[in-house]
């Protein structure tokens, strides 16, 4: 038996669920809990084949919300903990994703999106992206990565647990049912031999010492029975995620120098993206295409300056706006003209995307 789960660098043939879970286990997280639901279930089915191997647990609980709060549990005992879950779970989650962000808890939870309204399509869609993005009864203090490859998704899966615990604030992968039911190519590793150092995981509760002798007792609360002290505690928390926000901010862009129309998109969607791109400069188009990697927070910066060069972009999702909005947010007051390409719940082609751009250059709007 290997003793370590990605004992060495090699090219692999995976799902992406296969994929987060040796992710998890390359990143040190020692246990997960969580609840079945499809496209997210082989994410445990792989967890639990594995982690007894290496000395990691897993709980199964009774739904959602449970696995939510026992995810919690883990890490206010100094666990690497972490969950996964989709659609109608993802729902149920939040209110100890909220509570995660009002005590400040690293979190770390893995979402394969699916259609909705309600249990929707099983298979893909980008229509979790508001609720994951600013979902219950807070202010949005999240980290959020969305993944457009499996090599983005075992990347970024280890990332998450050092963001989590470097920042202490939930940290989501954001994934789809494509990513995660499909097999491709990559290269798994040892965050060590990529010089990736794992932040510790450390207990909230029950440190060394005798508590107001040896150390402060620890003050853990996410209820506020004042509005003042409430409104302190809130604003600390935004100032301190402002704070941290331009470190963890991340985007990609190409051919934005001389673009005309950039095309913007997220996820798995700007694979299809980058291709109409290429085969659109490949023609004498001045095309680029934004990608932003990090969905909460937002790259402000780079976007705007994206924005301010080309003048007029094209937002491609396949949900209804829920990304187009995140980005009139930031733009606000800005010349740009934006044009969007909507298809909820369904995929992109390159002829769609091309045909689209060649519109929206020629001034056709939506």
């Amino acid at each position: 038996m290997a003793e370590r789960p990605v004992p060495e660098e090699k090219r692999v043939f995976m799902t992406g669920n296969e994929v987060v879970a040796y992710a998890a286990l390359a990143a040190g997280a020692e246990i997960m809990y969580g609840y079945p639901i499809t496209p997210q279930n082989e994410i445990m089915h792989y967890w639990t084949r594995l982690a007894p191997r290496f000395g990691r647990g897993f709980l199964q609980t009774e739904d959602e919300i449970s696995a939510g709060f026992a995810t919690l549990g883990g890490v206010l005992a100094g666990r690497r903990a972490f969950t996964g879950t989709s659609g109608p779970g993802h729902i149920l989650m939040q209110e100890p994703m909220a509570m995660a962000e009002m005590m400040r808890l690293p979190m770390v939870a893995v979402i394969q999106q699916r259609g909705g309204p309600s249990t929707g399509t099983v298979i893909y869609s980008q229509q979790e992206v508001t609720m994951t993005v600013s979902g219950g009864n807070g202010e949005g203090l999240r980290i959020v990565y969305s993944t457009a490859r499996h090599q983005e998704l075992y990347d970024y899966t280890i990332k998450a647990f050092n963001t989590a615990w470097r920042y202490r604030f939930p940290t989501f992968v954001l994934g789809d049912g494509y990513q995660a039911k499909m097999r491709e190519i990559l290269t798994i590793y040892p965050p060590g031999e990529r010089g990736i150092e794992m932040v510790a995981g450390e207990p909230y509760l029950v440190g060394p010492g005798e508590p107001g002798t040896d150390r402060p007792p620890v003050h853990l609360r996410n209820t506020y029975n004042v509005e003042e002290e409430l409104n302190a505690t809130v604003m600390e928390l935004i100032r301190a995620y402002q704070a941290a926000a331009p470190e963890i901010a991340e985007y990609q862009e190409s051919g934005t120098g001389d673009a005309e129309v950039v095309v913007c998109s997220h996820g798995v969607v700007s694979r299809v993206v980058e291709e109409a791109v290429r085969e659109l400069r490949g023609r004498g188009w001045k095309v680029g295409w934004f990608r932003p990697v990090t969905l909460r927070p937002l790259a402000e910066s780079g976007l705007k300056a994206v924005a301010a060069r080309a003048g007029r972009l094209l937002v491609v999702e396949s949900a209804h706006g829920q990304f187009a909005r995140l980005l009139k947010e930031v733009l606000y007051g800005s010349p740009a003209v934006l044009e969007t390409m909507f298809k909820p719940g369904q995929g992109f082609t390159v002829e769609e995307i091309v045909a689209r751009v060649k519109e929206v250059a020629r001034g056709g709007r939506s």
